[in-house]
């Protein structure tokens, strides 16, 4: 949100409509004729102490009207002691022309942002109506403390201040009723996903009634044991998520050393969830028509099949509020120069022009002659991006000797502005977007593992991308499919550090490393957009899904719009299995979806290096060959059984056959429809693997971090990490 003077001659007729409206009865303007608002606001707009601000939303649409003043010079002056640094404050939030949750509270901490932000300013002060219960409990939300009751010219205020930390300590989402909402659902996701991995087994009673313990909820089951429980009727008991989860630790099998971290985790998840219950207002309609970086900022579930999937430990409350991807805040990442002989670059090209593409001329001058004047060689250098998390809280401390010797030399932050995506770790360059995203280490604990980059991983990172990016690009199947990745074209890390001399691999190992990845954005063609692939199973605070809204809007019939949808993302992933033995990780983070009148057309997969793998014999380059994996044909066909129809179809079928757009047997029936479509287009493929076997074995994530919540897998063996509960039936074996 943003606030600009207002201006009368442009802003008269919004300005009389918002104050005389039946809602604002507490601004003392009903029934008040245009000719008496201009008057009254060319006052303010006369006093040197008083100004009017209109509130325009992000999009530019104006949504409230805002007041500031100085006491000093106001009627409440003979009430209080009036300090340096008090600041008046009136706020007006536009009468509603829909329904948008939590409006009020975000423009209330708009406003305050805004005072706060005006120099040498250390208290606001407010006095609002006795009567005016609603703006006094959004007062007290953003901490406001009433000191006493005055009376003034035309009502009775309640005078309240709200200091500058006070306001920082608000900590607004940390309120009852959006813990109560975060606790809900994700008392309702446990109850779905361990059920769904058989850990638990709640009791049928009747219709779409069930019990798990003291709770009661309405619940309804589909294809391959998916479960969508109503969070809105659970029912018997404190609903309290940790109390849930340390009530189930012995048949969630946690080792006791670890349920401290995994509570952790669930209780940063909850604050996650409370967070963008408070702070995001985006409904699945305007999701519809929203820019690419919108939709990631928007996203509400994270990964849909792990309960604990918000982790982020390490973050603070500023931190949140400044790196997380539902922030949406711009980031500047810092950089540092590393001596060449103490860190590897991997690169597809050349290594100083990548650095004029990524941050330009007069930057690269600007930081060789920090080198200079600091009396070092800018050829005995080179540099890597940081976040600045980890600059604060690791790199000046973890690798302080370093610093200090000048193995790593701080510079600055950069010029461009980036937005943090899904993965937290990885941005998105908002300033110039045809420009590389960049991944950065961050030693932030987050969904069964440390985010790091360790830089002996990565050297064959851009290698294995291109080698890729070769084998898509020719092949004709997916080429016609759209099908493209975005290759991971630079790799950076420091090995200078003790951590490396050790010789042993560790957290440690991985905190100084960041890659470069391609840009969707200069790849597309008039008319199309982008969103990831997770907002298909987003649904907003309301509980409307994005994806039933894009269906709605695009005019096509559901069953057109999954088909074409199959043929982006399931076929090309098909192919790649039966033709050539290659699995991607294509859960809804890692596929990049590009509409066209909000129908998906094509897709683009990224993550490549770390989680593609050869599962056949066929010659690779050497520097290629850490992907090869020697693997059964039944977890072969586990790349698509466990990756793409349990990990990710399952729940967008089921949030389709909730909201009554396409039933599971509809939808089932053309995922099987586009398998067997490939197979008529490719007989030479048939029979390479069974793909419309009965049954699959059920590979369970949610198992994996339950057992070990700090490593869930070996990246290096991910194959052998996996724990299975029995087999789910085929939901593709009975189509057609």
């Amino acid at each position: 949100m943003n606030l600009v003077p207002l201006d009368l001659d442009r802003d008269l007729e919004l300005l009389h409509g918002w104050v005389t409206h039946p809602r604002s009865h507490y601004w003392g303007l009903q029934g008040a004729g245009p000719e008496r608002v201009r008057d009254e606001y060319r006052k303010i707009a006369e006093n040197p102490h008083h100004h009017a601000w209109l509130g325009l939303d992000d999009d530019g649409t104006p949504l409230f009207l805002a007041e500031t003043y100085d006491p000093a010079h106001s009627e409440l002056a003979p009430h209080y002691a009036v300090r340096p640094g008090d600041l008046g404050m009136h706020v007006l939030v536009a009468p509603p022309t829909r329904h948008r949750a939590g409006v009020t509270s975000a423009v209330m901490r708009a406003v305050l942002d805004f005072c706060f932000a005006q120099p040498g300013i250390d208290r606001v002060v407010v006095e609002p109506d006795v009567r005016n219960d609603a703006i006094q409990r959004k007062n007290a939300e953003a901490g406001f403390v009433v000191e006493k009751d005055v009376p003034l010219h035309d009502k009775t205020g309640r005078l309240s201040f709200c200091t500058r930390t006070a306001y920082a300590m608000s900590a607004p989402h940390l309120q009852p009723a959006a813990m109560e909402f975060a606790n809900r659902r994700l008392i309702a996701k446990a109850i779905a996903e361990f059920s769904h991995e058989r850990l638990i087994t709640p009791t049928h009673e009747e219709g779409d009634s069930y019990r798990f313990g003291d709770l009661t909820f309405t619940a309804q089951r589909f294809a391959l044991e998916h479960w969508v429980v109503d969070a809105d009727s659970l029912e018997g008991g404190p609903l309290d998520a940790l109390d849930f989860v340390t009530g189930l630790r012995e048949t969630l099998g946690i080792p006791e050393k670890l349920l401290g971290t995994y509570l952790e985790e669930i209780s940063a998840t909850l604050a996650g969830s409370a967070w963008k219950f408070t702070h995001r207002r985006e409904t699945a309609d305007d999701l519809v028509h929203a820019d690419f970086q919108t939709i990631e900022a928007a996203m509400t579930e994270g990964h849909p099949g792990f309960v604990a999937n918000n982790g982020r430990i390490g973050f603070g409350l500023q931190d949140h509020e400044a790196y997380a991807p539902e922030a949406g805040q711009p980031v500047r990442l810092r950089w540092v120069a590393v001596r060449k002989d103490a860190s590897l670059f991997v690169t597809t090209g050349d290594e100083r022009e990548h650095y004029l593409a990524e941050f330009g001329a007069d930057t690269l001058d600007r930081y060789e002659r920090t080198l200079k004047a600091r009396g070092l060689d800018p050829d005995d250098y080179r540099y890597l991006p940081v976040h600045p998390w980890q600059w604060e809280h690791k790199v000046t401390v973890t690798f302080a000797a370093d610093v200090a010797r000048r193995a790593i030399v701080p510079l600055d932050e950069g010029d461009d502005r980036y937005r943090a995506q899904q993965s937290i770790r990885t941005f998105f360059n908002t300033d110039r977007p045809e420009r590389h995203y960049v991944k950065t280490a961050i030693a932030v604990q987050n969904m069964g593992f440390l985010r790091g980059l360790s830089p002996k991983y990565m050297r064959a990172t851009p290698p294995i991308n291109e080698w890729v990016k070769s084998l898509v690009d020719s092949d004709e199947e997916l080429r016609d499919c759209g099908f493209s990745v975005l290759r991971e074209l630079a790799a950076i890390g420091y090995t200078g550090d003790a951590y490396h001399r050790t010789g042993t691999p560790s957290v440690y190992t991985k905190m100084l490393a960041a890659l470069w990845r391609e840009s969707p954005v200069p790849q597309l063609a008039d008319g199309e957009r982008l969103a990831t692939m997770a907002s298909l199973v987003h649904r907003d605070r309301d509980g409307n899904a994005l994806v039933t809204a894009l269906i709605r809007a695009s005019g096509a019939s559901p069953a057109e719009w999954v088909t074409a949808y199959f043929r982006a993302y399931l076929r090309p992933i098909v192919h790649c299995l039966l033709k050539h033995d290659l699995a991607f990780m294509p859960h809804g983070e890692n596929l990049i979806l590009v509409f066209e009148n909000h129908v998906p057309r094509r897709v683009f997969m990224k993550d490549i290096g770390e989680e593609v793998a050869v599962m056949n014999d066929q010659p690779l380059p050497a520097e290629v060959e850490r992907i090869r994996i020697d693997v059964s044909d039944e977890i072969k066909e586990l790349a698509l059984f466990t990756d793409v129809f349990d990990g990710f179809l399952r729940h967008l079928a089921g949030i389709l056959a909730v909201d009554g757009v396409l039933s599971e047997s509809e939808f089932w029936g053309l995922a099987g429809d586009c398998v067997r479509g490939h197979a008529k287009d490719h007989p030479d493929l048939a029979g390479r693997l069974d793909l419309f076997r009965p049954a699959f074995a059920h590979s369970c994530l949610n198992r994996l971090q339950l057992r070990n919540t700090l490593q869930m897998v070996d990246l290096t063996d991910q194959a052998s990490s996996l724990i299975f509960a029995g087999e789910l039936a085929n939901p593709i074996a009975v189509s057609g």
